[in-house]
């Protein structure tokens, strides 16, 4: 056996050709492949094997003459792939990186492959790769799309394929790998992963070549682990703390990035759809949501060619995804309560499931919605009628409502205006947030039309005061960061005693 160098065993750029592990989907591709006309889609996670899958296929297909591979990354290769219609004949060209095309451009595309199907033209083909959902993206510019073209998503591999993978490279260096089960584990289904790790176990055990005789590593699984963070963090540490900080660090708020990042490192297809995550994780949920619906998530992604390297959201499915399995690993392994002190955030843990309750009158919405609106701004979780209509359709509104009021909310702001004391509801909310006030826990504001006396037991706490002849927005401008310093002095307090609470509970236990 003709002795071989790592780097060409296991692969960390280009097609692997002795580790190469045909996927699952790999005799579909081939037949897709084969019939005239039929353009292809193939997507899925970066590190899957698309590209890798699709040389090989085109080979084994004998399409071998008047192959063109191109990259939406490159500036010449979008302003090739925009003129595509107009070359014909084309022969077979690979767009990679479809998903950073302009819609623009993927009309473009969308059209040219109506255009082969209807001909089942043999003189031109295109093949299309991208991640998650990138079929989806072509179908929205031509519902009759669908039934022409070959959708083929390349999912997580299986187990075996990626044990198939590492029993290549052992067979061409004539190694035995001691961490082969910790390796296709951490892998996750993803092939460039399983390359990345038994690379780096070589490299640490010194073996950089085809061995004569059968040599065994000796590493742990760990080491290994510990060593490619450390390796990738070069690349991934800055990038990451900027994604989790956002557009603006605020401290005191509930972190959207950051759990946004969390949640998709702990996805099995390196991507999350970011409402339904959200739905999943209801002290988030509104933080999230408002950096979605105001395009602050796209903006951040865009404004930064680092995050776009690694991250990129489709807005139309409201899918985030990650684009290069090296950050993928990289985040799955963080220590994530030190990355989050590092990024700045004060806490990770929400004792309540809103920061703000707002307990108002109709007459006084307007100083409502100005102080919902600034307060979601600073990424806090308020509780605010009009934004929860959908959730209270069909439910008991007094069981929906009372808990909110009464613990839910880890401050209740109660505006007390000349009609508070008059509604049905706002005696209810009352009713179930009065006794807070001995614990520091309502924040009244008395609004200076309000009759002379009927709040006399709120103006004895501390309590903000407001000029109903002023100008709102101002008054929201100074009102807004005392409300921010509570809400956090609150927090930390409630996980200050809820720490408090587990030390004893492990201490009786320890005793008994």
């Amino acid at each position: 056996m003709p002795a071989l160098q790592l780097q060409d065993v296991f692969v960390l750029s280009g097609v692997p050709k002795h580790t190469f592990v045909q996927p699952i989907e790999y005799t579909r591709l081939l037949v897709a492949l084969r019939t005239p006309g039929r353009s292809v889609v193939v997507e899925g996670p970066s590190g899957i094997g698309k590209t890798t899958a699709v040389v090989n296929a085109i080979s084994d297909a004998g399409i071998t003459n008047n192959v063109v591979q191109l990259s939406a990354r490159k500036k010449e290769d979008v302003d090739f792939i925009r003129d595509l219609p107009h070359q014909l004949p084309i022969g077979t060209v690979l767009i990679d990186d479809f998903h950073r095309l302009d819609d623009s451009a993927k009309k473009n595309i969308a059209d040219l492959m109506k255009t082969l199907a209807d001909e089942s033209a043999t003189h031109s083909k295109l093949v299309v790769l991208g991640i998650t959902n990138a079929g989806q993206s072509l179908i929205l510019f031509g519902k009759d799309l669908a039934n022409r073209i070959e959708v083929i998503p390349f999912e997580a591999n299986p187990q075996h394929k990626i044990e198939e993978l590492i029993g290549k490279g052992e067979a061409a260096l004539n190694i035995s790998i001691n961490i082969g089960e910790e390796i296709t584990s951490a892998a996750q289904g993803s092939f460039y992963i399983a390359q990345m790790l038994a690379y780096h176990t070589c490299i640490r055990c010194n073996i950089l070549n085809t061995c004569e005789q059968l040599t065994v590593t000796s590493e742990s699984y760990e080491s290994v682990r510990t060593h490619v963070v450390s390796v990738l963090a070069r690349s991934f540490h800055d990038t990451a703390i900027a994604f989790a900080r956002g557009t603006k660090l605020r401290r005191e708020g509930r972190a959207p990035y950051l759990h946004l990042l969390h949640w998709v490192s702990q996805s099995q297809n390196w991507s999350i759809n970011v409402s339904r995550e959200a739905d999943r994780h209801p002290e988030q949920r509104g933080s999230v949501s408002q950096v979605v619906a105001k395009n602050f998530l796209k903006d951040l992604i865009e404004s930064s060619q680092d995050i776009q390297r690694v991250l990129h959201f489709d807005a139309v499915n409201s899918t985030l995804i990650v684009q290069d399995p090296q950050f993928i690993f990289y985040i799955r392994n963080l220590s994530w309560p030190r990355f989050a002190e590092e990024v700045g955030f004060v806490s990770l843990e929400f004792p309540s499931k809103y920061d703000f309750a707002l307990s108002f009158a109709g007459s006084d919405r307007d100083i409502a919605e100005a102080l919902f609106n600034a307060l979601q701004d600073q990424e806090l979780e308020v509780f605010y009628d009009r934004n929860e209509q959908h959730r209270m359709l069909a439910e008991d509104v007094e069981d929906y409502l009372g808990p909110i009021y009464a613990s839910d909310a880890a401050l209740v702001i109660c505006i007390l205006g000349p009609d508070f004391p008059k509604r049905v509801w706002t005696k209810f909310e009352s009713d179930q947030f009065k006794q807070r006030f001995k614990s520091g826990e309502v924040i009244p504001i008395v609004l200076s039309n309000a009759p002379l006396g009927v709040f006399d037991s709120a103006a004895k706490v501390g309590h903000i005061a407001w000029d109903r002849n002023h100008d709102l927005l101002e008054q929201v401008a100074w009102v807004v960061p005392d409300l921010i310093r509570k809400s956090a002095e609150v927090r930390a307090r409630k996980n200050s005693d809820a720490e408090r609470a587990l030390a004893n509970d492990a201490s009786r236990t320890t005793r008994v």
